[in-house]
């Protein structure tokens, strides 16, 4: 079972890792984008912690104040992207106070479906989904095939980075990259970056 505490361990490492991958970000989207993400990233994530670490949240609250920080705080796409992500979590968690493995997964599969809707992004349009779409899909058949909480994050997370991966050759259908048309070939998808980071530090602190 994965607790509160853990779950907010989570957030409080995505924290880190957006500021220690803020120029890497930033770089990535000086190339097809407004050079802007891992800035919003780092400071949306801080604004996080910030308003989460140390209160007595539920885990659905706690993740509802998610949603609603990174709204509010980072501009760009990735706010309500990323804010709706948690937005529709916490509605699967809205009365647990632990987390199994396909509450887990559940929560995942609700905030990326939230992701594509509010987004109208389909797979191959170079953005976050390309990594979160194939992630899902890979956690889900881990979940089916009975394999702990661990194997299924790991599971999604190799699933992102080469979907991360998969954006280089792409042209850009989707936000301020589709304007580069085939200009935008060549560059690895900020938003696919930084949702592959989500999926790795989800790995190293759900399990426990």
């Amino acid at each position: 079972m994965t607790t509160k505490q853990q779950v907010v361990e989570w957030l409080e490492q995505l924290a880190k890792v957006y500021a220690d991958n803020k120029s890497y970000l930033t770089e990535l989207d000086s190339a097809i984008g407004d050079a802007d993400h891992g800035i919003n990233m780092a400071r949306g994530f801080a604004a996080v912690v910030d308003k989460v670490s140390g209160q007595d949240l539920g885990l659905g609250a706690a993740l509802k104040t998610v949603g609603m920080t990174l709204v509010q705080s980072v501009g760009g796409a990735a706010g309500p992207l990323y804010g709706t992500f948690f937005l529709r979590a916490a509605g699967v968690c809205s009365d647990k106070e632990e987390l199994t493995s396909a509450d887990i997964v559940a929560m995942f599969e609700a905030g990326i479906e939230g992701v594509r809707q509010r987004g109208k992004a389909e797979p191959g349009d170079k953005t976050m989904l390309d990594a979160l779409g194939p992630a899902l899909e890979a956690m889900k058949a881990a979940q089916e095939a009975g394999e702990d909480l661990a194997g299924v994050l790991e599971k999604g997370r190799a699933a992102a980075e080469k979907g991360m991966q998969d954006t280089v050759p792409l042209v850009a259908r989707k936000g301020r990259a589709s304007y580069l048309g085939e200009r935008s070939a060549g560059h690895q998808d900020p938003g696919a970056t930084s949702s592959h980071l989500l999926l790795k530090t989800a790995l190293e602190t759900l399990p426990g």
